[in-house]
């Protein structure tokens, strides 16, 4: 459940950036974003589960960061959306996921409206006081002068392991009676930004 926080929305704010004008500032529409995860339970019980609050920023250096709050975790059932809070996230010391990517943006600063790009760029998911470090495959689209689109082509496959939450979807799994939660999950991203 925590990985799609981490892969999508990093991963497609730094191809976005890619795509635009050198001397911008470019920002997350988290009204319009989603940041969305998979998950599975008892072996093939699966989930989609989401957060509802993105920050995001691209700098006119290229570096991308996507910042998400982890409170916001929204699974369409508040007991265990409380629970993920609790013991799996622990918001308490770690309120939010930060994803971040570093950017040449000369090569690609100059699509115009309706135009597409592919790419594979290498992100940095900082959550639960670790850090881990993905490829994500992306596809960026300028709407207009003043937004792009990004949204990720492939899954990013976030493990539990990766970032010490083991032991909390344990934790998860022993309240909620489970045979079983997987400890990946695949996250996936739809990132709008705008330029201000």
């Amino acid at each position: 459940m925590f990985k799609r926080f981490c892969c999508t929305s990093l991963a497609c704010l730094p191809l976005l950036f890619a795509t635009m004008p050198a001397h911008a500032n470019w920002y997350l529409d988290g009204e319009s974003s989603r940041l969305s995860f998979v998950s599975t339970k008892n072996a093939n019980i699966s989930e989609v589960q989401r957060f509802l609050v993105l920050h995001g920023k691209v700098d006119p250096k290229g570096l991308a960061q996507v910042e998400v709050e982890l409170e916001s975790i929204n699974s369409g059932i508040p007991l265990r959306d409380e629970r993920m809070r609790k013991e799996l996230f622990e918001i308490q010391t770690f309120p939010e996921a930060l994803i971040t990517a570093q950017i040449d943006l000369r090569p690609i600063n100059d699509l115009a409206p309706g135009a597409q790009l592919e790419l594979r760029l290498p992100l940095t998911v900082s959550l639960h006081g670790q850090q881990h470090q993905y490829n994500a495959e992306l596809l960026a689209t300028r709407l207009d002068d003043r937004r792009f689109q990004v949204v990720t082509l492939e899954p990013v496959v976030i493990s539990a392991e990766d970032f010490n939450l083991a032991p909390g979807l344990e934790r998860l799994r022993q309240v909620a009676g489970l045979s079983a939660i997987s400890l990946s999950v695949p996250v996936g991203a739809v990132l709008i930004f705008t330029a201000r």
